[in-house]
């Protein structure tokens, strides 16, 4: 392996069938940032624009086995993590990191689909929590994650920032990004951001849509801009904005009324 290689940034997630998220949304984000994508699948699931169906979870030697073969052969300058549905499945991953120690990770803690449908076994939040954070450059979670990682509700503009402290202080996170998208309902969604040193914030107007796969995208577009030598508030904060222009020309594909994101205008508009 040379620095001659270009970048490439290893998602380890799962799919999705229907192409609106997980490794899918990961893969078009990564190209969208010109960036070689890599892939290893953590869980594979039957869903389309209206649900979650079915999940099935590979054996985990398969997935070590896709995890080394990636990092024998490509010059990896991030990894990103999704869908790991359980224990065993992070135990397998968190090990991985620590052998291969990868520039940058970033940890979109994936527990439940936008449809409500649950992507998180019960054993696997300590695990989770124990094994994986620690090893995180920064962790994106929503709302909802944020108040199943912490064990309280996360209700307001005041508890956010306090949650921004208890990952750092008491969770041993390097950094957070916590989306707020499910914080109210007020004409604009703030993403907040703190990693012990910088505080900042980062604000769109809040569109009247429902999307697929933007917690995917904003991990992914973290990861892709790290790889690419951007410092970690940077990354965040166009990621941030590559989302909010993906979801200005999102789409939709399937029956329901879920949107997926518009990578490539996203790209074109950034």
């Amino acid at each position: 392996m040379t620095a001659s290689q270009p970048i490439s940034v290893l998602t380890i997630a799962g799919s999705d069938s229907g192409g609106g998220a997980g490794i899918q949304a990961d893969l078009k984000t990564f190209a969208a940032h010109r960036v070689h994508g890599l892939s290893a699948i953590a869980a594979l699931t039957a869903q389309h624009t209206r649900g979650v169906t079915a999940v099935e979870v590979p054996p985990t030697a398969f997935l070590r086995a896709q995890i080394e073969a990636c990092f024998e052969d490509f010059r990896i300058g991030a990894v990103k993590l999704g869908m790991l549905a359980n224990a065993e499945v992070i135990h397998a991953v968190a090990d991985a990191l620590q052998a291969h120690r990868p520039p940058h990770v970033v940890l979109d803690p994936v527990m439940v689909a936008t449809s409500g449908a649950k992507l998180l076994a019960d054993d696997a939040l300590g695990a989770l929590r124990d094994r994986l954070l620690p090893l995180a450059s920064v962790v994106t979670p929503n709302i909802p994650e944020a108040e199943l990682l912490l064990g309280h509700p996360v209700v307001d503009a005041a508890t956010a920032e306090s949650a921004l402290a208890e990952f750092v202080d008491d969770l041993g996170v390097a950094a957070v990004l916590l989306k707020g998208g499910h914080l109210g309902r007020d004409e604009w969604v703030i993403d907040r951001y703190w990693d012990g040193d910088c505080v900042a914030q980062y604000g769109h107007p809040r569109l009247d849509l429902e999307a697929h796969g933007t917690g995917c995208t904003l991990a992914s577009a973290i990861a892709a801009r790290l790889a690419l030598g951007h410092p970690l508030p940077e990354a965040c904060e166009r990621a941030a904005h590559y989302v909010n222009q993906a979801l200005l020309g999102g789409y939709r594909p399937g029956r329901g009324e879920v949107l997926v994101l518009d990578h490539f205008g996203a790209a074109r508009a950034a």
